[in-house]
């Protein structure tokens, strides 16, 4: 289980980089595949992962969480770049109201299935 895979999408600030990080401190190879930049909307699948996981958050936790220079219009870019990932993802986490550890344990609970 923990040899697989595991590439992390989503908006900025959906909390993919501390989702990976705690991910390989589990001993999981993680990766965060940064999806909300890239002009194709299936970099992901170059990257191969054997399972997938997509975080989202909404504007507003967003810009409760970090200082961002961009609004709804920039979100709404980077979830229609992101949404070919969403549709494929082994797991969807909307981070709004989650902490981290709950994040965490919803990412191990589905890659423990």
């Amino acid at each position: 289980m923990l040899d697989r895979r595991v590439g992390v999408v989503g908006n900025c600030v959906s909390g993919k980089t501390t989702l990976v990080n705690n991910l390989v401190a589990h001993g999981y190879h993680a990766i965060n595949i940064p999806q909300e930049h890239s002009v194709s909307p299936r970099l992901w699948r170059r990257v191969a992962p054997d399972f997938l996981i997509y975080l989202s958050c909404t504007l507003t936790t967003a810009q409760q969480r970090r200082q961002i220079p961009w609004g709804q219009e920039r979100l709404n870019e980077q979830w229609q770049i992101l949404s070919d990932a969403r549709e494929n993802a082994n797991l969807v986490i909307e981070t709004d109201a989650l902490t981290a550890p709950q994040v965490l344990a919803k990412a191990l609970e589905a890659l423990a299935q």
